[in-house]
């Protein structure tokens, strides 16, 4: 059984449920709350129409969930693809509230996405898409209602048509309904990098706790996209060795270490990493088992099972995706001193930077990259030794430290608003 069939037997939001349940527990939460925290604010379903290159007309289903909107307008990106579910949705906007609660930035939770395969589809075809998608949703987004970004299969073009079609619809330009836009559209410096970034300062600091020096360290990752590709960058610089990385078609190993920029440009030209010179072609099941010191899984949900788990040998998980590993996974995983930096946390660095870029849009304000940089680094180590306090006082791992903060701070802001009417 591949680890794609295996992702696609474990439901996520039962995964996102049972992981606020954990914490829930430990919080002993009141009831009521913890039942007001543990479903979905809202839940939209379209069916919309689009017409293609070929004159015909297709109807896609999208989706856009809000988790929680206690601390602030939701927030969550937009995924096109072809395995999108509801379940799947509703278990990302959920992590999204804690992960925005883990970093104390005030937003709620939120996620979207369109059941589509876009790489099977023409530039205008996408286009055509995310339009109509944007009009249909636009009951519920906004600056200062629900906020969307790019997430997987969508990027700063995708915003770009998102924010345009918002803004036509108003009859002026609104540049904070999005983040992740072109910096030409009121978008941020380092929004690009900021997800790799986010999750290397957390890396560094994990290596600083653990006494691992990064310069003889070897990394692992899964996942070669955005978050993957630039974490492999940002590794390198912190002078670690990339032995093993991997995209959807499959992955590579060279354990005397991968010359990243080539690499990137081996996938621009081949549209894969396989085929790369001198490494040799493994799956990405592999990939997660290679001998590293640090091992980032960049790609989709539930990668490392109960299944593969007692296989990683690595000694610190970064999780640059959302919910790649899955609670008896976790279990598995503490109970044989792996260090987990949980998603909530290390990939946190994405929605920071996305806060930022909406600041700058409401204030019509341009910060640099430096200045950008340097908040999220804050933002990032704060967060990590708060998480990493928890941890040490509850005597728990990494996720449940960062769910115990998380939580309690959404139950409070919640709890403070009390129900209405």
């Amino acid at each position: 059984m591949t680890t794609e069939h295996v992702a696609a037997a474990i439901n996520p939001w039962e995964v996102a449920q049972r992981q606020f349940d954990l914490a829930a527990d430990r919080l002993s939460l009141d009831p009521g709350l913890r039942r007001v925290l543990r479903e979905p604010r809202r839940e939209l379903t379209v069916h919309f129409p689009v017409k293609m290159d070929d004159g015909s007309v297709q109807v896609f289903t999208g989706y856009r969930v809000q988790h929680n909107l206690g601390r602030g307008p939701a927030k969550g990106g937009i995924r096109y693809h072809q395995d999108v579910t509801l379940d799947e949705v509703k278990a990302l906007a959920m992590w999204m509230t804690w992960k925005c609660a883990v970093v104390a930035i005030p937003y709620g939770g939120g996620k979207g996405g369109v059941v589509v395969d876009p790489k099977k589809l023409s530039a205008k075809e996408v286009e055509a898409l995310t339009r109509r998608f944007t009009t249909e949703i636009e009951v519920l987004i906004g600056p200062e209602r629900d906020i969307p970004a790019p997430d997987v299969n969508t990027n700063a073009q995708v915003m770009a048509w998102m924010m345009d079609t918002y803004s036509m619809h108003q009859g002026y330009t609104v540049p904070g309904v999005v983040t992740g836009k072109p910096i030409s559209l009121g978008g941020s410096e380092g929004r690009n990098e900021a997800t790799a970034r986010g999750t290397v300062y957390c890396v560094v600091e994990a290596a600083d706790h653990l006494g691992i020096e990064l310069r003889r360290a070897t990394v692992a990752i899964q996942g070669f996209g955005n978050a993957g590709s630039i974490a492999a960058k940002l590794m390198r610089e912190e002078g670690a060795t990339v032995v093993a990385v991997s995209d959807s078609t499959g992955g590579i190993l060279n354990a005397n270490g991968l010359d990243i920029d080539r690499v990137i440009a081996w996938k621009k030209e081949h549209a894969t990493v396989q085929g790369f010179p001198g490494a040799t072609d493994i799956t990405n099941t592999q990939v997660l088992e290679v001998e590293c010191d640090v091992l980032i899984p960049a790609a989709l949900e539930n990668q490392i099972t109960a299944r593969n788990a007692g296989r990683i040998h690595a000694r610190v998980i970064a999780e640059a995706a959302n919910g790649p590993t899955t609670p008896d996974a976790d279990e598995e995983l503490y109970r044989r001193g792996v260090f987990m930096i949980p998603d909530i946390l290390c990939n946190a660095g994405g929605v920071t930077v996305s806060y930022f870029e909406w600041v700058q849009d409401l204030n019509r304000d341009h910060w640099s990259e430096s200045i950008v940089n340097a908040k999220l680094k804050d933002i990032m180590v704060r967060s990590f030794d708060e998480t990493f306090a928890i941890s040490k006082r509850e005597q728990c791992d990494m996720r449940t430290a960062a769910y115990l903060l998380a939580v309690e701070r959404v139950a409070n802001a919640t709890s403070m608003r009390g129900l209405y009417p």
